[in-house]
C-alpha cells in the first residue's frame, strides 16, 4: 500500500475511534458544570461533529490526491499512431534523422536511447588559449548566418554555416534497406568566404559517436595507431560501422594531407558535452604536411584503449571522438553502414561516399527543386529565383528543425484553487516521446503546442505523413484530463537550456489548440491516410477539445477565461497571460475571474465547429449532437455581440477589472513601479486595439454580411491602428500600451511588432472573404493582395540582408527582431507566396 494511501486510511481510522469515544463517554469527557459524565444525547452530537470533521478533511485530501495522479497519468484513449511507431520495423525511413535541431549538425536514432551522432569544429591559431569551439546553436556566438538550403525531411538535407571568415556546407544523404534504417554519409566541406584576403586557415573537425546506454562502441585501429573505424552493435540498430574517410580538396578524389587525435570515455551526458571537449583540448600537436612549414595545433590527447578511462562510467554509455585537423579547403566523409543493409542483397551495396555520394546528393537536390515546384508552384506565380530560394530555405529549416525528444516533464497539479492559493509540488509526468518541430534551433529547440499548429501547416502541404506523425505524438502527451503542457522540456538535454522557473507546466493552464488547424486541412483534403489518421485520433481530440473547454470556462455561459494570468505585481503595468501564447498583449488592467477573454472564445468556436465536423464524418452521432449546438452558439452573432461586442470601442474586446490609468514611474530605489491612477478599474471593455480585437475575423467566424466586418476591415487598414509597411502591427499604434515596456527590464513583444503567424491568419481570412459574396468582398480582396506584398516583400528583404528568418519584424522599419534563426511559424511566408491558406 502505498504512503498516502496508508496515510489517508489512518485519518479515517482516527476519526472513527475518536468519535466512538465520544459516543461512549470515554475517560475525560466532562462538562464544565458538575464534573458529571455527558449525557448519551451529548455524546452522539459531538461524535458526528467530529466524525464529519474527520471525514469531511479527508474527503479533501483525496479529491486533492485524484487530482494530483490524473495530472501525471496518461489518457486511457486508444493511440493516434501504431504500436512502436518510431521503431525501424513500423517506420524505417524516419528511425535516423536530424532529430537535434539544437546543435549545427548531427544525427540520432528515433528511440528513448538513441545512438546520437554530431559535428564540432574549431579554427585553429585564432586566438590564444583553447579555439572557439562550435557545436550547438547559440543566439550570441557569432556564427551566421546559417540554414539548410534543402531539407526533405527524410533522407536528404544541405546546409550552409559561416563563421567568421568559414564557410561550411554539411551534406546528408539516407539509402534505405535492411531491417535498420538503412545507411547514410555525410559530407562537410570547408572553405575560406569568397570575399576573405586572410592566410588559409588550419581548421578541426570532430565528429563524435555516444551511446547511451550498456552498449559497446569498438574502435579499429591500424599498425600506424590511426583509427580505422568504429564498430558497434545495439539491440534497435544491429551490428553497424563507421568511417571517418580520408579528406580531400572539395570537389576532387584525391586525399588531402590531415592530422587525427582520438577521445574515447564514458559518456559524460548531453549537456555537458560541450565544456568536455573544450577542456580536453589542452594538447600541443604538430601539423606536418609533406612540403610545407608545420603548425601547431591544440588536439585531444586522448587513447584507444578503453582500460585508461575511468571505471566508474561503465554502463552509462560511450562517447568517441575524432579530430582531423588540416588547411582550408577540403572536404570530409563520415559513414554509417548498417549490417543488415549490407547483408540485404547478394552482393554488398558499395560504399556511399566518394563519387557516389556525389551523385546521390545531385539527384535528391534536383528532385527536391522539382517536388517543391510541383507542390507550392512560386515559379509558377512568377516569383524570382531568389523568393524561390526563400521559400525552398523557409521549408527546409522548419524540416531541419525537427527533433525527437524522450523524457520527463514536471507538472503542477490543478488543485481546483486558483494558483495563488496552490500549495503543492511539481511531479513527474510519465516518460513520453515526442516528435514536433520546434520553433527556432538556437532559442527555443523544444516542443510549443501553439506553435506547432502553425509549423503543420507547412509540413502537411510538403509530407502529410509527417504531419500525421507530429500529430500523433503531441496527443500522445494527452492526461487523464485531457490536458497537453504547452512547452515540452524532455530529456536532459532539453531541460538544461531552459532557466529553473519555466520549467515546471501548469495543469490548469491552456494554450491555443492551433493542432485543430492541419485538422481542419486534412478533413478538407480528404486524403484517406489522413482520414484514416483522423478516425485514430479522434477520441483523443474530442478529450483534448473538451478539457479546454470546461476547464477555462468564463463566469458566463459561452464565455471563456484563460487561467494563469500573472498576478497583480507592483512592477508589471499590465500583468501577462503567457497561456494565450500573446504573453504581454494587455489584457483587463486587474486580474480576476470576471474577465472574458475573447481570442479564448473564438479559439474554442473553431474548435467546436472543426469537432463537430470531424463527429459527422465519422458518424459520430452523439457528440456531433453534443458539440453541434455549442458550435452553433459559439458562432452565433448575438452571442458573440452580447459578450465581446463593445459599443463604445466600435470593436470587439476582453470584458475586465480594468482602468487605462495605470502606467510605470521611477521610484527610488525600487525602479519602475507600478501606479494606478483615476479613473479607478471596473467592469468594462479592455481598450486594446490590436490581433485578439480581430479574432472573430482572423478564424472566420463572422458571416460575409456582418455588419462587425466593415468596422474590423476599417481598424485593419488603418495606418493610425494596424496597417504598416511591413504587415498587421500587434497592437494599435493609437493603444497607450503601443511600444511600452512590461517592466524596468522585460521590453515589449507583442505591442506593436509585426508576427507571421497572425498576418498568415490575416491573409487568410481576407482571402476567405474576398471569395464569397457579400458587401465587404472586393474590399477583403484588395486588401489581401497589398497585405500579402507588404508581408512577403520585408521578410524577403530582410532574409536578403541578414539570412535569417526572424522571430518577429520591427513595424516601424522593417527590420528583423526577437531570436533568430526563427523557422517556426515566420516559415508560413512560404504559404503566403504560394497564397496557400
Amino acid at each position: 500500500m502505498a504512503r498516502g494511501e496508508r496515510r489517508r486510511r489512518a485519518v479515517l481510522a482516527e476519526g472513527v475511534r475518536t468519535a466512538e469515544r465520544a459516543a461512549r463517554g470515554g475517560p475525560g469527557q466532562r462538562d464544565g458544570r458538575g464534573g458529571a459524565p455527558r449525557s448519551t444525547a451529548g455524546g452522539v452530537a459531538v461524535a458526528i461533529v467530529v466524525l464529519s470533521l474527520a471525514l469531511g478533511l479527508s474527503g479533501r485530501w483525496v479529491l486533492a490526491w485524484h487530482r494530483a495522479r490524473r495530472a501525471v497519468t496518461l489518457h486511457s484513449a486508444p493511440p493516434a499512431l501504431p504500436a512502436n511507431s518510431s521503431s525501424p520495423a513500423v517506420a524505417p525511413g524516419l528511425f535516423w534523422g536530424t532529430y537535434r535541431p539544437h546543435v549545427y549538425f548531427g544525427m540520432k536514432t528515433r528511440s528513448p536511447k538513441p545512438l546520437l551522432t554530431g559535428l564540432m569544429w574549431a579554427q585553429q591559431g585564432t586566438t590564444r588559449g583553447t579555439p572557439k569551439l562550435r557545436h550547438t546553436c547559440e543566439q550570441g556566438d557569432g556564427v551566421g548566418p546559417y540554414g539548410w538550403e534543402f531539407h526533405d525531411g527524410l533522407s536528404f538535407g544541405r546546409q550552409h554555416i559561416q563563421d567568421g571568415a568559414l564557410w561550411l556546407t554539411t551534406e546528408f544523404v539516407k539509402r534505405p534497406g535492411g531491417q535498420h534504417g538503412g545507411d547514410w554519409s555525410w559530407r562537410v566541406t570547408v572553405e575560406p568566404q569568397a570575399s576573405s584576403t586572410s592566410a588559409l586557415p588550419l581548421v578541426s573537425l570532430f565528429f563524435y559517436v555516444m551511446t547511451d546506454g550498456k552498449e559497446v562502441l569498438l574502435p579499429e585501429v591500424e599498425a600506424k595507431g590511426q583509427l580505422k573505424f568504429i564498430s558497434g552493435r545495439t539491440s534497435e540498430l544491429g551490428d553497424f560501422r563507421f568511417t571517418l574517410m580520408p579528406p580531400t580538396n572539395p570537389g576532387d578524389t584525391a586525399p588531402k594531407y590531415g592530422s587525427y587525435n582520438v577521445f574515447w570515455t564514458s559518456n559524460p551526458g548531453l549537456p555537458l558535452l560541450t565544456e568536455m571537449v573544450k577542456n580536453s583540448l589542452n594538447s600541443w600537436f604538430q601539423h606536418r604536411p609533406p612540403g610545407a612549414s608545420p603548425e601547431r595545433y591544440l588536439g585531444l590527447p586522448g587513447s584507444l584503449k578503453w582500460e585508461d578511462r575511468s571505471p566508474s562510467g561503465q554502463g552509462q554509455g560511450q562517447f568517441l571522438i575524432q579530430q582531423v585537423t588540416l588547411k582550408v579547403p577540403f572536404s570530409v566523409e563520415f559513414v554509417f553502414e548498417s549490417g543488415s543493409a549490407q547483408a540485404g542483397g547478394n552482393q554488398a551495396l558499395p560504399r556511399l561516399a566518394g563519387s557516389l555520394l556525389t551523385q546521390t546528393l545531385e539527384n535528391h537536390a534536383e528532385a527536391f527543386r522539382e517536388r517543391f515546384e510541383k507542390t507550392f508552384h512560386l515559379k509558377e506565380k512568377g516569383l524570382s529565383p531568389g523568393e524561390q530560394a526563400l521559400g525552398q530555405a523557409a521549408l527546409s529549416d522548419l524540416l531541419g528543425g525537427i527533433g525527437y525528444f524522450y523524457g520527463q516533464g514536471l507538472v503542477l497539479p490543478d488543485m481546483g484553487v486558483e494558483e495563488s492559493e496552490q500549495k503543492v509540488d511539481p511531479a513527474l509526468f510519465p516518460p513520453i516521446p515526442l516528435f514536433t518541430a520546434v520553433p527556432s534551433r538556437s532559442f527555443f529547440p523544444r516542443g510549443f503546442l501553439w506553435d506547432e499548429g502553425f509549423h503543420q501547416l507547412v509540413v502537411q502541404r510538403w509530407d502529410p505523413y509527417l504531419t500525421r506523425e507530429a500529430l500523433g505524438h503531441w496527443l500522445g502527451l494527452l492526461n487523464a484530463d485531457g490536458w497537453i503542457g504547452r512547452e515540452q522540456i524532455l530529456g536532459d538535454e532539453a531541460r538544461a537550456r531552459v532557466p529553473p522557473e519555466f520549467l515546471v507546466q501548469r495543469a490548469v493552464h491552456a494554450n491555443p489548440p492551433t493542432l485543430l488547424l492541419p485538422v481542419a486541412h486534412m478533413l478538407e483534403g480528404g486524403d484517406p491516410d489522413d482520414l484514416a489518421f483522423l478516425r485514430k485520433a479522434f477520441p483523443r481530440l474530442h478529450a483534448w477539445f473538451s478539457w479546454l473547454h470546461q476547464s477555462q470556462a468564463g463566469p458566463v455561459p459561452l464565455s471563456y477565461r484563460w487561467r494563469g494570468r500573472d498576478p497583480a505585481l507592483p512592477t508589471l503595468l499590465n500583468p501577462k497571460t503567457l497561456p494565450s501564447g500573446l504573453d504581454d498583449y494587455p489584457r483587463a488592467s486587474h486580474p480576476s475571474v470576471a474577465e472574458r477573454h475573447l481570442d479564448l472564445r473564438c479559439w474554442v468556436a473553431l474548435g467546436a465547429r472543426v469537432l463537430t465536423q470531424l463527429a459527422e464524418y465519422l458518424g459520430e452521432t452523439e457528440v456531433a449532437a453534443e458539440l453541434g449546438p455549442l458550435a452553433a452558439s459559439l458562432e452565433s452573432a448575438e452571442s458573440l455581440d452580447e459578450l465581446h461586442w463593445a459599443q463604445e470601442l466600435g470593436v470587439f474586446a476582453d470584458f475586465g477589472n480594468h482602468t487605462k490609468a495605470v502606467q510605470l514611474k521611477p521610484r527610488p530605489p525600487q525602479g519602475l513601479v507600478r501606479v494606478v491612477g483615476r479613473p479607478q478599474p471596473r467592469l468594462q471593455y479592455v481598450d486594446a486595439l490590436g490581433y485578439v480585437s480581430l479574432f472573430p475575423l482572423l478564424l472566420r467566424l463572422l458571416d460575409p454580411n456582418s455588419s462587425r466586418l466593415g468596422p474590423l476591415l476599417d481598424i485593419l487598414a488603418d495606418s493610425r491602428h494596424l496597417w504598416s509597411p511591413f504587415g498587421l502591427r500587434s497592437l494599435a499604434a493609437s493603444s497607450s500600451f503601443y511600444g511600452q515596456h512590461n517592466s524596468e527590464h522585460d521590453p515589449p513583444y507583442w505591442r506593436g511588432a509585426v508576427w507571421l503567424n497572425v498576418n498568415y491568419l490575416a491573409l487568410g481570412a481576407l482571402h476567405h472573404y474576398g471569395q464569397l459574396k457579400g458587401p465587404h468582398q472586393a474590399r477583403a480582396a484588395k486588401l489581401h493582395s497589398e497585405l500579402r506584398a507588404n508581408v512577403v516583400g520585408n521578410v524577403w528583404r530582410q532574409y536578403q540582408s541578414t539570412g535569417f528568418l526572424w522571430e518577429q519584424y520591427s513595424d516601424r522599419d522593417g527590420r528583423g527582431m526577437g531570436c533568430r534563426p526563427f523557422n517556426g511559424w515566420t516559415s508560413l511566408v512560404l504559404l503566403a507566396m504560394a497564397e496557400d491558406y
